[in-house]
């Protein structure tokens, strides 16, 4: 059996949509759908049922999933077992999961450097403003919000970072100032959907201030940042990314401050695959150098 069209069913068994399962595999959509039509004429059998809101495995699906799932292992264990010539360097494929405004602005430009040092490494950076999950092999190194508590995983805290409340200079010019927590009334907000918030850990205006008219709310920290940017209101954004634009400026900088931290994971069994081990300690590293981009209070 071909192994590539299996590697696409186990992507379309874990994400349940085409568009999703084309992501993951770095492929066009057409290509999973004729790689699923293939194996599902060779096995005799539909092994998804198309609906609405995507692909659920039939009873033939799920029979085949856990065999499937055995040779991923398997495949797994050859490439740590592959001698590793002297001097080659770390190759194949990591794909990092990071939150959408860490993985964007601090995590790339390293990323984009230790490719550039070991030409034969490739990274999938999947900045994406939700929670990605080691047990579903949607990522082989996850930086999140949370520590995670479940499964055999290596869990390290990779750095702390502050976030504030800022305002385009212009708008707050223009609207009435901002000496208290109560003057925050006066001002329309940009922040997160509340039913699409992937984590509690970005809960930040109900400590400050419920509230009374959201200007703008979106899943996107990038997003928030431009209608920030554009004038739309105050919100809570990380010091990395607005701190050190001129456009903006910091409300009530004292109260509206917030301290988060950023846990890294692997799998137990990839800890010791040579490519694996260059992008965990790079991100260690990355967690140390940016220490004050990250928390420019602590200057």
């Amino acid at each position: 059996m071909d192994w590539d069209n299996l590697r696409y069913f186990l992507e379309l068994a874990r994400s349940g949509t085409l568009a999703a399962a084309a992501r993951r595999a770095g492929v066009e959509h057409t290509t999973v759908a004729r790689r699923i039509q293939a194996l599902e004429k060779q096995m005799g059998a539909a092994l998804f049922a198309r609906e609405a809101g995507g692909h659920r495995l039939t009873e033939a699906g799920r029979q085949l999933l856990p065999a499937v799932e055995a040779m991923e292992t398997a495949v797994l264990g050859a490439e740590r077992a592959a001698p590793v010539h002297a001097g080659a360097g770390p190759s194949g494929l990591v794909r990092v999961g990071a939150t959408e405004g860490f993985g964007t602005v601090i995590l790339a430009p390293h990323l984009a450097r230790l490719t550039q040092k070991h030409p034969h490494l490739s990274i999938d950076l999947l900045a994406l403003p939700r929670m990605l999950h080691l047990s579903r092999r949607e990522a082989d190194i996850v930086i999140s919000l949370e520590r995670p508590t479940r499964g055999s995983v290596i869990v390290t805290k990779l750095a702390d970072y502050t976030l504030h409340l800022y305002g385009q200079r212009e708008y707050l010019a223009r609207r009435p100032l901002v000496a208290t927590r109560e003057d925050l009334r006066h001002h329309a907000f940009v922040s997160y959907v509340d039913d699409l918030l992937f984590t509690k850990e970005l809960q930040f205006l109900d400590q400050l201030y419920p509230p009374e008219r959201f200007a703008l709310r979106s899943t996107s920290i990038t997003a928030q940042y431009e209608a920030v940017r554009a004038g739309a209101g105050l919100a809570v954004l990380p010091a990395f990314l607005a701190d050190s634009d001129p456009v903006l400026a910091r409300v009530l900088p004292q109260e509206a401050r917030f301290t988060r931290t950023f846990w890294m994971s692997m799998t137990a069994e990839a800890k010791h695959m040579a490519r694996m081990q260059a992008v965990w300690s790079l991100l260690k590293e990355i967690g140390q150098v940016e220490g004050l981009r990250l928390r420019p209070d602590r200057r």
